[in-house]
Formats: C-alpha cells, structure tokens, sequence
C-alpha cells in the first residue's frame, strides 16, 4: 500500500505540477472528447463532406437568358448632341487648343480657358496647374474618337510630343471634358 501512496503522492505533487504534465493531461483529456465523439456519432456517409463531387456543373446563372459577358460585338452606341451643341469633336479640339495654351499667358487665363469646356470635377483637379507643365506646343493632326456610349466618349489627339487622351462626358450645355490624360510616343 505504501508504494501506491508513493506512485500517487508522487503523480500529485511532481509530475502534475510540471509543464509536461500538465501537457499530458490535455492531450489525454482532448484524445477522450474525440474518441468519444466519433464513438457517439457512428459511421459516416462517404458521399457526405468536403470530398464528394457534384454530378453535374454548378451555374449561377440561366444558360438561356442570354450573353451577360463583358464583351460584345455590337458596336457601341453613337454619342448624340443636342442641336446647336458643341459636337465631342469640336470640344476635344477646343481644350487642347486651350490646354497647349499660347507663350506668356498667365495661369489664370489659361484655367479660365479650360473652364467653359470642362466638367467642375476637372477644373477643380487643375486649379493648382501651371501651363508651363504641358509637355506639348501644337496639335499635329484631327482627333479620333472611341465611342463607348452615347453620353462618354474617349478623344485621341496627336500632339508634337505625344498624345492627349481626353475622356467627355454630355452634360446639358454640351459635351464637357471629365479626364486628362498624357500619353508620350
């Protein structure tokens, strides 16, 4: 009997007491919770899970509505104007004359310039602009238009140095640059 007062006495005040066994008594106690569950919950459905494959593809849309891609083959709508508006091409070439600006202007008059034919937003992003940093001096061609609906359209037009991307918008009075855009050859 005295052995066993030991084993115990031993188990009690050494051994449970260390970080190793207060590891060992975890790991026991965690080993008894899963077994127990498995025990309780029985055999399991194989067909049943994460492993069990579909029979047929998953769709999250109608196959018979229709194309609902991105990319369509369809030409995109003709921007309209207004009668007596200011055409997406006669405004494109109007604020790149504006924008390439003219020697000694100050910029006061060269925003003020710009003004008429762009949107608030823009004239807002170009309040602190000097025409010193326009990188280009004359227009060396006519401007090419993407349309993309009939109220956005996107105007190239090559420049001495490069090329000026301008995105506009319709708007009641016209169309209105929204986006300047820099390109170098």
């Amino acid at each position: 009997m005295t052995a066993m007062r030991r084993a115990l006495e031993f188990l009690f005040t050494r051994a449970l007491r260390s970080r190793l066994g207060v590891a060992l008594v975890i790991a026991v106690l965690i080993s008894g919770v899963i077994g127990a569950a498995r025990l309780v919950a029985g055999p399991g459905d194989s067909g049943d899970g994460l492993s069990s494959r579909p029979n047929r593809p998953i769709t999250t849309v109608d196959p018979t509505a229709g194309d609902d891609g991105m990319l369509s083959t369809e030409a995109p709508p003709s921007p309209v104007t207004r009668s007596g508006a200011r055409t997406p091409e006669q405004t494109a070439e109007q604020f790149a004359a504006a924008w390439l600006g003219r020697p000694g202007m100050t910029a006061e008059e060269w925003q003020a310039g710009m003004r008429p034919l762009s949107t608030p937003t823009l004239t807002e992003k170009l309040s602190g602009a000097e025409p010193e940093t326009v990188p280009a001096e004359k227009v060396m061609g006519s401007p090419t238009m993407r349309e993309r609906t009939e109220t956005f359209v996107e105007m190239l037009l090559p420049l001495d140095a490069g090329q000026l991307r301008l995105e506009l918008v319709a708007s009641d009075g016209g169309w209105l640059v929204d986006v300047v855009d820099w390109e170098r050859p």
